[in-house]
């Protein structure tokens, strides 16, 4: 059997990057985490921890990590649904997989909309989120993948409406006669990261056409918006972030064809009880800012 008092301690070392913080965190002495992590690699036969600034976990480090985690939010679970257990008076760590531009505009609000939890967010793209939630590595996750994966439930959230937006300055640069293929292959466009296929998708279903234009890479939403209002590029901005700069004639739309993008709320149901709250705030925030199916485009 595995001793969870040495579990905790890796998991605050690895949670805290230090074996001071760590102890700060448990209310031990350093010197007491660092033996109960030495207890615990000497049991398993494996380094379980790189010492370093910070300290990270191995692959094995990981592994048990995540199982620390489990088990604590199992427990904390269990405590919210047994009255006759004693209530846990520290906030549970909610692990959450969601995309840079929910958090952008509206998942914060989610968030906000909670109380009596810690959050530790993953970043990654709409279309590999899910994956976090296969491989048990979080407890949730905003995807675009509406198919429930195994032991979850899904709950649909909207759709994020993405619109093509570049300066005015840009636009009369490089489509002087109307956004077509010839010139779009040659205007710079804004990529999030290797995994951002909605520029792509959006100049497939625009021109009927494959297209591969210049690149700037920027893996941030703040980024992509403050990109295209200084000229350096197009690129497909969530509406909820570009409307005040449309309305005010610093962006344009390169054409009245926005890009919806339907969102769903994955959760384990092991832990089921304990992200109730959660899933109406997610529900709730998502519903005040993403577009149903049938919302009309942007005039």
């Amino acid at each position: 059997m595995l001793d969870y008092a040495h579990l905790a301690a890796l998991a605050a070392v690895v949670r805290t990057g230090s074996f001071e913080r760590a102890a700060q965190q448990l209310n031990v002495t350093p010197s007491a985490v660092s033996q109960r992590v030495k207890l615990l690699e000497e049991r398993l036969g494996a380094v379980l921890v790189v010492r370093g600034q910070p300290c990270t976990a191995t692959p094995a480090g990981q592994h048990l990590c995540r199982h620390a985690e489990q088990v604590a939010l199992l427990e904390t679970s269990l405590r919210r649904t047994l009255p006759g257990l004693q209530p846990d008076s520290a906030p549970a760590t909610l692990r959450i997989a969601v995309n840079a531009d929910s958090l952008a505009t509206w998942f914060v609000a989610a968030m906000a909309g909670t109380e009596g939890y810690l959050f530790d967010l993953v970043l990654d793209d709409q279309d590999h989120s899910a994956d976090w939630l296969r491989r048990g590595e979080v407890v949730a996750a905003v995807t675009a993948h509406g198919r429930p994966i195994q032991g979850c439930d899904c709950h649909p959230l909207g759709a994020l409406r993405y619109i093509a937006t570049a300066s005015p300055a840009f636009r009369d640069r490089w489509f002087p006669d109307g956004f077509t293929a010839a010139a779009a292959a040659r205007a710079p466009c804004l990529v999030f990261n290797q995994k951002d296929r909605l520029q792509a998708l959006w100049l497939r279903q625009a021109l009927g056409t494959e297209v591969q234009p210049p690149l700037h890479w920027l893996p941030s939403s703040q980024a992509f918006v403050d990109a295209a209002l200084a000229g350096l590029g197009w690129g497909m901005n969530p509406e909820a972030l570009a409307a005040g700069h449309l309305d005010a004639g610093r962006l344009v739309a390169l054409r009245d064809h926005p890009l919806d993008v339907p969102l769903f709320w994955q959760q384990s149901r092991i832990v089921d009880a304990l992200l109730r709250d959660v899933t109406r705030a997610v529900l709730r925030a998502a519903r005040a800012t993403l577009a149903s199916p049938e919302a009309p485009a942007r005039p």
